[in-house]
């Protein structure tokens, strides 16, 4: 089914139709194989317009291609040129490039001229474009004389450089004589036409070397204008020139300057007419002089100017339009305005348009019999006009031909024939230019081929499009039909697309694109097919972007780039930076995934690009490294505004290094009072660069100030200049003024000095004034020293005084000093506290009472009263001796106060005193008191001796604080079973003057815990506790061991023993004739993958143990070898049952164990048997 053509691709319909591709016979620009016959196609050439240098030879170029090769001629105005009759004149072999050789001789001259070649075989004539050819010419300037130039301050010049015509035409620049470019302005500019422009003049615009300089690039020389000298003069000068011979009434006016609205230098009068061919660059120029100097606009007339294709140029005085067109004419306007007024100009732009191509002819291949058109289509201003030529000669005068038709831009073929191949010509010209086109008419009858190279592989990454070639030719021209697999089914998808030069297009490929594609190109004279294979690669994906970073100078940074690929493709990763190369540094290093800049310096902050590159795709990620860092220091620090108590401080803020200033410190420096020594001052915002600081008298000040960011604080700014305040008298007093005593007769007075920065003048000293403060007397004063302190000698003893201290210097006082009250000195209290009492409150807390003593007698500042007491007899004890005595002191006026922790059942003694800043009064009379008894602490000790069957024995240690009279022991005790139960609590009383006790019809082999405390009539005191085991019966071990070695058992062993070897025999026969026992097939159907066979060491009895009496001891509780525990050790004794017990059977069987004593903490685990296995044990077992 025949598709439609579209211009440049087609798409199939989603039918079922296979992809089949029918060009007509008309395709543009077709490439026939160079091994078949066909006219000369030009395929290089000259420019139209083409300036040589006549230094060099000159070179036309003419490059064709046909089948026969072509034959060069030349024409030069219109004539033949025999290159053959001109020695300087060569073409190159196989082409037809003109060489005329000048270099050696000749002129450049003598051969200027317009040149047109033929390409001519067998089948036509291909021809070039005229070329003109030109050496440029680079003139002098004609010799003038040029008159230095004189004028006011404010009057507008041009300067004019009008330079030789040359070619190509020269660039203008105006410089001086040290080939400096002068500089320019919205004042002072330079025109299209080269001249220099001046709004105004001004006196730094005078100089003699204003030069006018026109490059011409062609031949690389440059010409110079004679230089141009202007003076700019103010009117005082003018007039003292013109004095001697002018009269008073020619003299200018006082006003130098005088101010006057714009008027246009260029271009003249109100309107002017512009014109400008399409696509070139429109500019339009307006240069207006005035005072002040005028600025220019620009508008269009019914229009707004192109966006994006219009420029200002000269400081908006040259309007640019690129690519003109058509819709860019009418009128333009510019406008100068000053505050004095404006003026306008109207620009009426024309565009016109040389030849341009809307379609222009190609190549036409046709087969005898076949029909055909070439069309020549152009657009101009004014419309260019058509003519044809076939073979380079007017069509009007060639061969007649049956089989074409001229229809004005349209050649018609019909039923062509092979002799009638031609190169035909189409010429659009108008006034601005001309348009010359070769098209071959050629008629062959070729099979189809296939030019594409067979058995290619496309490469081609997933959900990207594919693009399939198949070049082809043949005459007729072939019908294009796709393929895909070795079954040949034809594409009919509508994914595909073909275009017209046989190409199949994948607009998105995916995996199941791959694949082995056929190419069937076919015509009535046959068929040709090519295979092309398609691969689908996985994209290039960078999984792991670099990330934005701010880092501070002088750290690392990193930045990871992790690429995911095709396993096939192998990437290159490149890092670059601002789109360029990284430094070549040794701190920039990459490896795999990672770039890392080590030292980071200001340069180093930019935009770094990862890009990853296979042979496919590639794909890039960038991040933007920002370096900051501490501000640089502020400089230029400047005093302003210098007055007494203020100043001015201005700074410049330095480099904020990428992160913005958010605050100034400032500080001072006092050179006269602390060299050296730097104080805060002041802050202010980081917009700021002054400060308002205020002063102190007689300070030699410096400044500094130092910047704060983000990061951190800058390096100070270099010192300011020192400013020195005027001297005044003090503006403040010491601080801290106290009066104390140091002895009974005498009042010290101190101070904290004014520091030098606070003295505000020379000469600082003190005067210190001090009264009684009860008493009529005068104040009493002396001026001191810069010292901090005074002692007066000679008062009373712990009086009252008032005290103050006022600085002066020798410019004068401070202001009238505060009043402070001091003491003169103490001396000890004369007078014991009296009527103490003691109420004992309990056992271990006493409350004693006090009369205060009278104030006058203490003699100083009362800070309290002080208790001394201690211990001196225990009631239950007739020795006496003497216990340190403890000391309690209760600050202020108290008069009662409490003695806690005393010894229950003891005596004491007291004594109170009254306490001042000088130390203690006397002591009040001793007095004594008792303490009532408490209750006793443990026993100092408990141990269990003589263990038999049926009896244990407890000795202890009485306690070693009884704390009154003991009454009585109490001990209880019960049994632990083997689950480490407690059986039944048995209590018992015994006298206090016991020390021993043995517990008897207890059970043997039992273990006991007891607990043990002490009595006296308040109470129970704290319990220790131990545990202990009667022994083993010793009736029973011996029968045990007498049945282990009776005949009986022993015959009994062995029966038992011989029938289970019978057993295992017959277990091992049945197995071996395949037979199954019970227990066989029990175990074949439920087999169980944890059983393990036995090993024969894990047949033993079991151990015998017995829950009560033998489980094993732990390792490491073993107690004293006297068997005593101290209660003090009790504590971090043992802590589970049966600990402390190292126990073993003797040769009698009898059990020897030892014992020792704890306290009672918490329920504990039972013992373990520590004996080893033995036969009696195992008969135990076994019965």
């Amino acid at each position: 089914m025949p598709l439609k053509i579209m211009p440049k691709k087609k798409h199939l319909s989603a039918g079922r139709v296979p992809l089949i591709l029918f060009l007509c016979q008309m395709i543009g620009a077709l490439d026939v194989p160079l091994d078949l016959v066909q006219p000369p196609t030009i395929t290089q050439q000259s420019p139209k317009d083409y300036i040589v240098d006549p230094r060099e030879n000159i070179v036309i170029q003419c490059e064709a291609k046909g089948k026969p090769p072509p034959s060069f001629s030349w024409t030069r105005n219109g004539t033949h040129f025999d290159i053959d009759k001109d020695p300087l004149v060569t073409m190159k072999p196989g082409s037809g490039t003109l060489i005329i050789n000048i270099i050696t001789e000749g002129k450049a001259e003598t051969y200027e001229g317009v040149y047109q070649c033929t390409a001519r075989n067998e089948r036509g004539a291909a021809v070039s474009n005229n070329i003109v050819v030109r050496p440029s010419r680079s003139p002098l300037w004609t010799k003038e004389r040029l008159e230095p130039i004189t004028l006011r301050n404010g009057q507008s010049l041009v300067l004019p450089c009008r330079p030789p015509i040359g070619l190509p035409p020269a660039i203008i620049f105006w410089m001086d004589n040290s080939f400096q470019r002068l500089p320019q302005s919205e004042r002072v500019s330079q025109g299209l036409n080269g001249d220099l422009y001046f709004s105004n003049v001004l006196p730094e615009d005078t100089r003699e070397d204003y030069i006018c300089y026109a490059r011409f690039n062609h031949t690389q020389t440059i010409q110079q204008k004679q230089p141009i000298s202007l003076k700019v003069i103010s009117v005082d000068e003018l007039n003292d020139t013109l004095a001697a011979n002018l009269s008073d009434t020619e003299f200018y006016g006082a006003k130098p300057n005088k101010e006057r609205p714009p008027t246009f230098l260029t271009p003249e009068g109100n309107e002017s007419l512009k014109e400008e061919l399409r696509g070139n660059v429109l500019s339009l120029e307006c240069i207006a002089e005035g005072l002040p100097t005028p600025i220019i606009y620009w508008i269009k007339e019914d229009g707004t100017l192109p966006v994006n294709r219009t420029f200002y140029r000269n400081f908006k005085k040259t309007l640019q339009i690129t690519q003109v067109t058509e819709a860019d004419s009418g009128n333009y306007q510019c406008i100068a305005k000053n505050p004095l007024g404006a003026v306008h100009h109207t620009i009426a732009v024309t565009v016109k348009a040389a030849p341009y191509w809307i379609a222009a002819p190609q190549n036409l291949v046709l087969s005898p019999g076949e029909n055909g058109t070439l069309i020549c289509r152009a657009n101009g201003n004014p419309k260019p006009r058509i003519a044809w030529l076939t073979n380079g000669v007017p069509i009007e005068i060639a061969p007649e031909d049956p089989s074409r038709k001229i229809d004005g831009d349209t050649i018609i073929f019909s039923n062509v024939q092979e002799r009638l191949s031609a190169v035909y010509q189409c010429n659009a010209s108008n006034e601005y230019g001309y348009l010359l086109a070769n098209a071959f008419v050629n008629v062959l009858a070729e099979p189809p081929r296939i030019l594409t190279s067979a058995n290619m592989l496309y490469q081609v990454i997933a959900n990207r499009p594919a693009f399939l070639d198949c070049a082809f030719f043949g005459s007729p021209l072939p019908a294009i039909e796709w393929f895909k697999g070795t079954r040949g089914s034809a594409l009919h998808e509508d994914i595909y697309v073909l275009h017209d030069n046989g190409t199949l297009e994948i607009p998105v490929a995916q995996k199941d694109s791959t694949g082995t594609y056929t190419c069937v190109a076919r015509n009535k004279l046959g068929m040709a097919k090519n295979e092309v294979h398609l691969e689908i690669k996985d994209p290039t994906r960078i999984i792991k972007q670099p990330e934005h970073a701010v880092v501070q100078r002088g750290s690392k940074v990193s930045f990871e780039c992790k690429v995911k690929h095709d396993h096939t493709l192998i990437p290159t990763i490149v890092w670059l930076k601002d789109h360029g190369e990284l430094p070549n540094e040794e701190r920039f290093s990459v490896d795999k995934d990672h770039l890392v800049v080590t030292d980071v310096s200001d340069d180093d902050g930019g935009t770094y690009t990862c890009t990853a590159n296979t042979t496919l795709d590639r794909v890039s990620a960038s991040a933007v490294l920002r370096v900051v860092d501490v501000p640089n220091p502020p400089f230029d620090l400047e005093l302003t505004n210098q007055l007494d108590k203020s100043v001015q401080l201005t700074w410049t803020p330095g480099d904020d290094n990428n992160s913005p200033i958010t605050k100034f410190i400032i500080e001072y420096e006092d050179a006269m009072h602390e060299a050296g020594v730097w104080h805060h001052q002041a802050e202010v915002s980081g917009t700021q660069t002054t400060a308002q600081l205020k002063l102190s008298p007689y300070v030699n000040y410096s400044f500094r100030v130092m910047a704060e960011n983000s990061i951190g604080r800058s390096v100070p700014s270099e010192a300011s200049e020192q400013y020195l305040t005027k001297a005044a008298e003090p503006d403040q007093n010491p601080t801290a003024v106290e009066g104390l005593g140091t002895e009974p007769d005498n009042l010290v007075i101190t101070w904290k000095p004014l520091n030098g920065f606070e003295s505000n003048g020379p000469g600082l000293q003190y005067k210190v004034s001090w009264r009684q403060k009860d008493g009529d007397d005068e104040w009493t004063s002396v001026v001191v020293a810069n010292v901090s302190k005074y002692i007066v000698s000679g008062t009373p003893t712990f009086v009252p005084y008032l005290i103050k201290v006022q600085a002066l210097n020798d410019v004068g006082f401070a202001p009238e000093p505060a009043v402070v009250m001091g003491h003169s000195g103490e001396d000890l209290p004369m007078v014991a506290p009296g009527n103490v009492r003691v109420n004992v409150v309990n056992s271990t807390l006493a409350e004693v009472h006090w009369d205060p003593v009278p104030l006058k007698s203490v003699r100083g500042h009362l800070q309290g009263y002080r208790i001394y007491y201690w211990k001196v007899q225990s009631s239950s004890k007739r020795n006496r001796r003497h216990i340190e005595k403890k000391i309690l002191t209760f600050q202020g006026s108290k008069t009662h106060g409490m003695l806690p922790g005393l010894q229950p059942y003891s005596h004491y003694f007291l004594n109170v005193r009254v306490v001042n800043g000088k130390g203690e009064g006397p002591a009040s009379s001793d007095r004594g008191f008792h303490t009532p008894e408490g209750v006793p602490s443990a026993p100092s000790s408990l141990k269990i001796v003589n263990p038999t069957l049926d009896s244990l024995t407890l000795e202890w240690d009485p306690p070693s604080h009884p704390n009154g009279v003991l009454t009585e022991y109490t001990l209880k005790y019960q049994p632990i079973n083997s689950t480490h139960e407690l059986g039944p609590l048995v209590d018992l009383k015994i006298p206090a003057n016991k020390t021993r006790w043995t517990l008897k019809n207890l059970n043997f082999s039992t273990r006991y815990k007891f607990y043990f405390y002490a009595q006296t009539s308040v109470g129970s005191g704290s319990q220790i506790t131990e545990e202990a085991i009667t022994t083993v019966d010793e009736a029973m071990a011996s029968r045990q061991v007498d049945i282990a070695t009776q005949g009986w058992f022993i015959g009994l062993m062995c029966a038992v023993a011989l029938l289970i070897l019978i057993l295992l025999i017959v277990c091992f026969v049945r197995r071996n004739k395949g037979g199954k026992y019970p227990v066989k097939e029990k175990e074949d159907a439920h087999a169980d993958p944890e059983i393990q066979p036995m090993k024969e060491d894990d047949g033993t009895f079991g151990e015998y143990s017995d829950a009560e009496d033998h489980k094993p001891l732990k390792k490491g509780s073993r107690t004293p070898s006297d068997r005593t525990v101290k209660k003090e050790d009790s504590d971090d004794s043992l802590v589970d049952y049966g600990e402390g017990v190292n126990g073993q059977f003797n040769e009698d069987g009898s059990f020897i164990g030892q014992y020792s004593g704890k306290k009672e903490k918490e329920p504990a685990e039972g013992n373990e048997s520590s004996e080893a296995p033995s036969p009696v044990n195992a008969m135990n077992s076994f019965v």
